[in-house]
C-alpha cells in the first residue's frame, strides 16, 4: 500500500501541467545562477585594471600588468572554491535535504561578493591575497549553487518538459555574463566621464587615475544585489515532494507540501516507513558499491568527462577574451588607451559576444532540448564547436589581418553560441536526471566539480599557453608559450574528444526521473535488464 501511494506521488508530478511555481522556481533557482556567472566571469574584466593599479613599473613600455602567480591566483581560485563547495553541497543536498542546505549558497555568494569588494591591505600582494580568500569562498557559495538548483528544478518539473527548465535555470548564466559587461561598461564610463585620463603613451602614471582603485570593487561588490534580493524566497521554498517521499520516506509530508505550491489533485498519503515498503524497490546501495557502477558507472564517467572536456574549453575562451581580442587587433594596444578606457573597451567586447552568441545559444537549448533531445543538442555542439575552434585556429593569421577582424569576431561569436546551444547546458541537465534521488545531488555534484576541474586547466593552462613562442613577445614574468594559434588548436581537439565521449551519456528526453535512475528496481536485476534504459 505505501509504495502504492508513493507511486501516485511521483505519477502526479510527472504529469502535473506547468504551472506559475514552477516558473518562480526558475527565477528564485536562476538568480543564483545569474550571481554566480557574474561573479566568475567580472573578474576576467578587471584583471587588467588590477595590474595597472598595484603593479605599476615606472619607466616601463606598457603598462603594469599582474605577475603570472597572482594572475592565475585572481583568476583560478574561484574556480577551486567552486569546486570543493559542488562536491560539499552535493553530498549534503543528499544528507539533509535540497531546502535545508539551499539558502546558505546563496548567503555566501552575498556575503563574500561584498568582501572581495572591500579588500585592503599595505601591499599589493596583501591586497590581492584578501580578494583571493574572499573569492574562494564566493566559488564555495557558487559550487553549491550547481547540484542544488538542478536537482531541485528536476524534482519538481513534469517529465514533458523538465529538460526546458532546468536548462532556463542554467541559461540565466548568460543574463549574468551579460549584466557583468554591462555593470563594468556604466562604471567604467562614469569615472572615465568624471576624471578624465591620458593615455599610458602619453603619460604613465596619470593613466591611472587613483579614483580606479574604486570601480573594480563596485564592479565585484554589484554581485551581491540579485543574491540579496532572492535569498528570501529561496528560504521560503518547501522539500521537493520526491527528496521527501523518495529519501525522507515520509508521503505524507511530501504531499503537503505538493499542495503548498502545486494545484494538484492531492493523494490520500500516509508516513512511508521504510520497513513497509517493498524490499524489491528499496534500493539502498552505495555510491561506491559494486551495484551502483553497474547501473550508473558508465554514465557517471560519461557525465564527468563530458563536463570535464567541455570547461576547458569553455572557461578558456570566456576568462582570456580580452587576451584573445588583443591578439587579433581586435583591441587597440593598451598603450594607446587609458585605464579607464582599456576596461570600458574590454567590456563592451565581451558584452557584444555575449548578446550576440552566449545568451542565444542558452534560450535555443531551452526551446528545443524537449524536442529533438539532450544527446542529439551535445553532439551538435561539440561538433561545431570543433570545427569553429579549427576554423579560427588553422587560417589563424588570416583573421589577425584587419580586414578580416569583423569575421573573426563572428566566428568566435559562434563558438559560445554553440557551447551553450550545446555541452555548456546539457552537462548542467543530465546529471540531475539520471541517478537515484539519494544519490542525485551527490553526482551532480560530482560532474560539475570534474568541469570545474577542466575549468581550473583551462584557466591556469591557457594562461600559460597562449604566450607568444617568441620570448620577447610575452608579457611580463611569462615564459614563452605556444601561441595563440596553437592553444585554439587544442582547444578544438578537445572537444572532438568531449563529441565521443557524450556516447556514454544516455538520453532522458521525456522520462521520468525514476525510470532514467530505475529508482523502482530491485537491486538484483542483473546485467542484462540494464539495457532497458535507450543508450544512444
Amino acid at each position: 500500500m505505501a509504495r502504492e501511494q508513493q507511486n501516485q506521488i511521483l505519477k502526479v508530478l510527472d504529469n502535473s501541467k506547468i504551472q506559475w511555481y514552477h516558473v518562480k522556481a526558475v527565477v528564485i533557482s536562476g538568480m543564483g545562477f545569474f550571481t554566480d556567472a557574474y561573479d566568475l566571469f567580472c573578474i576576467s574584466l578587471v584583471t587588467k585594471l588590477l595590474g595597472r593599479i598595484y603593479y605599476h613599473v615606472d619607466g616601463s613600455p606598457k603598462p603594469g600588468t599582474l605577475p603570472p602567480n597572482a594572475a592565475a591566483a585572481v583568476t583560478g581560485v574561484a574556480l577551486v572554491g567552486t569546486l570543493a563547495g559542488q562536491l560539499f553541497f552535493g553530498w549534503l543536498g543528499d544528507k539533509m535535504g535540497r531546502k535545508n542546505v539551499y539558502g546558505t549558497t546563496l548567503l555566501l555568494m552575498f556575503v563574500c561578493s561584498i568582501a572581495s569588494g572591500l579588500s585592503i591591505g599595505k601591499s599589493p600582494t596583501a591586497v590581492i591575497g584578501t580578494l583571493c580568500f574572499f573569492r574562494f569562498w564566493l566559488g564555495f557559495g557558487i559550487g553549491g549553487d550547481y547540484p542544488l538548483s538542478a536537482t531541485i528544478m528536476a524534482e519538481y518539473a513534469n517529465k514533458k518538459t523538465r529538460g526546458a527548465f532546468v536548462a532556463a535555470v542554467f541559461a540565466m548564466q548568460g543574463f549574468g555574463i551579460l549584466a557583468g559587461g554591462l555593470v563594468a561598461m556604466a562604471v567604467s564610463a562614469v569615472f572615465r566621464h568624471v576624471y578624465h585620463a591620458p593615455a599610458y603613451s602619453v603619460d604613465a602614471l596619470g593613466s591611472t587615475p587613483p579614483e580606479a582603485d574604486y570601480v573594480w570593487r563596485i564592479i565585484l561588490m554589484v554581485g551581491s544585489l540579485p543574491a540579496v534580493l532572492t535569498y528570501y524566497y529561496r528560504c521560503k521554498m518547501p522539500e521537493t515532494p520526491r527528496y521527501t517521499a523518495l529519501v525522507a520516506k515520509n508521503g505524507e509530508k511530501a504531499c503537503r507540501d505538493m499542495s503548498k505550491v502545486l494545484d494538484i489533485e492531492m493523494v490520500k498519503s500516509e508516513k512511508l516507513e521504510e520497513n513497509r515498503t517493498d524490499g524489491k524497490a528499496n534500493n539502498t546501495f552505495g555510491l561506491f558499491s559494486k551495484q551502483f557502477v553497474r547501473r550508473h558507472g558508465l554514465h557517471l564517467l560519461g557525465t564527468t568527462t563530458t563536463w570535464f572536456l567541455l570547461d576547458i574549453a569553455y572557461y578558456s575562451q570566456n576568462l582570456f577574451q580580452k587576451d584573445i581580442f588583443t591578439s587579433v587587433g581586435w583591441l587597440p594596444p593598451a598603450k594607446s588607451m587609458s585605464a579607464l578606457d582599456e576596461l570600458f573597451t574590454i567590456s563592451k567586447s565581451q558584452f557584444l559576444i555575449a548578446l550576440c552568441g552566449t545568451v542565444p545559444g542558452y534560450w535555443v537549448t531551452v526551446a528545443l532540448i524537449d524536442i529533438i533531445g539532450r544527446f542529439t543538442i551535445q553532439l551538435i555542439g561539440f561538433l561545431f564547436m570543433t570545427v569553429f575552434m579549427f576554423g579560427l585556429a588553422i587560417p589563424y593569421h588570416h583573421w589577425t589581418l584587419k580586414s578580416n577582424r569583423i569575421g573573426f569576431m563572428v566566428m568566435y561569436a559562434l563558438t559560445f553560441f554553440f557551447a551553450n546551444f550545446g555541452p555548456n547546458t546539457t552537462t548542467f541537465v543530465v546529471p540531475a536526471e539520471i541517478f537515484p534521488a539519494r544519490l542525485r545531488a551527490t553526482c551532480h555534484g560530482l560532474s560539475a566539480a570534474a568541469g570545474k576541474a577542466g575549468a581550473i586547466v583551462g584557466a591556469f593552462g591557457f594562461l600559460y599557453a597562449a604566450q607568444s613562442q617568441d620570448k620577447d613577445k610575452t608579457d611580463a614574468g611569462y615564459p614563452p608559450g605556444i601561441g595563440m594559434r596553437n592553444s585554439l588548436m587544442v582547444l578544438g581537439g578537445i572537444s572532438l574528444v568531449g563529441f565521443f565521449c557524450t556516447f556514454m551519456v544516455p538520453e532522458s528526453k521525456g522520462k521520468s526521473l525514476e525510470e532514467m535512475s530505475r529508482e523502482n528496481e530491485g537491486e538484483e536485476v542483473d546485467d542484462e535488464e540494464s539495457r532497458g534504459i535507450e543508450m544512444v
